[in-house]
C-alpha cells in the first residue's frame, strides 16, 4: 500500500503498510472520515513524521489519544495551533519546562519548534472522532505505533524517550535502556501532574544526556 508520509519513514515502515491489519485500519479510517468529523484533517495524519524525519529523531514524546475537540488536534501530540487555548496537559508541560529550565511560558502552543529539533511527537492512536475520546482505539493504530517505536529502538542510538503515564510506559516497556534514555513520570494531565510530573526535570535530564553523548541540546 502506498502511504503519503515522509520518505525516510516510508522506507522503514513500508512493511507495516503492506500488512493486512494496516489495510483494515485504512478502510476503517476512510469510512470514519466519510461519515463523521474526524481529527486531524486527512492530510495531517502523519504530520508528526513529516516534520521530524527518521534520521533526525533525538527524542520521542508519546501521547495516547489525540485531542478530540474542534480546532485542537492537527497531528502533533500535545500541540495546538496558534490562537487555540492551551489544553490543561500542555499548560502543565510548559510549567515543567519553565520550572526545570527557567524559561518563560511560551505564547504559542505549536510544538513544531521541538519537532524541527528532532522531537517526534506522536500519539499511540493517530485519529479520533470529534467529541469522542478514544473512539479509534483498537483498530490498528496501536500496532502501527508499536512498530514505529520498535524501529527507532532498533535502528537509532542515544534517543530520549519521554513516557508520561502508565499507558506510555507499558507501550515503551521493550525499549533498550542500554542504548537509549527512557524517562518516566506520571501523565501531565491535571489528574496526575501533582503526583510526580511536576519536578520530573525530564527536559534538563534529556539535555544532559545529549551533552554526555556529544549531541546538540534541544531548546525546549
Amino acid at each position: 500500500m502506498q502511504v503519503k508520509i515522509e520518505e525516510s519513514w516510508r522506507a522503514r515502515l513500508q512493511p507495516e503498510f503492506d500488512k493486512p491489519y494496516f489495510e483494515k485500519l485504512t478502510a476503517f479510517v476512510r469510512e470514519e472520515y466519510a461519515r463523521h468529523t474526524v481529527f486531524p484533517r486527512g492530510g495531517a495524519i502523519f504530520h508528526a513524521f513529516n516534520t521530524c524525519p527518521f534520521d533526525r529523531v533525538k527524542a520521542v514524546i508519546l501521547g495516547q489519544d489525540p485531542y478530540h475537540e474542534l480546532g485542537q488536534y492537527y497531528g502533533l501530540c500535545f500541540s495546538v495551533m496558534d490562537g487555540v487555548p492551551f489544553p490543561p496537559s500542555l499548560v502543565n508541560i510548559f510549567r515543567e519546562v519553565s520550572s526545570d529550565l527557567g524559561k518563560p511560558m511560551p505564547v504559542s502552543g505549536r510544538l513544531e519548534r521541538w519537532a524541527d529539533q528532532g522531537v517526534l511527537l506522536i500519539n499511540a492512536i493517530l485519529t479520533v472522532r470529534a467529541h469522542q475520546a478514544g473512539s479509534h482505539r483498537g483498530h490498528g493504530w496501536e500496532e502501527f505505533t508499536d512498530a514505529v517505536i520498535r524501529c527507532i529502538n532498533d535502528q537509532r542510538e542515544h534517543v530520549v524517550f519521554m513516557l508520561w503515564g502508565a499507558y506510555a510506559q507499558r507501550k515503551g516497556a521493550f525499549i533498550d535502556r542500554t542504548r537509549h534514555l527512557v524517562l518516566t513520570a506520571p501523565h501531565p494531565s491535571p489528574l496526575s501532574a501533582d503526583r510526580g510530573f511536576f519536578g520530573c526535570r525530564h527536559f534538563s535530564r534529556a539535555n544532559a544526556y545529549f551533552r554526555a553523548n556529544g549531541l546538540p541540546e534541544i531548546d525546549w
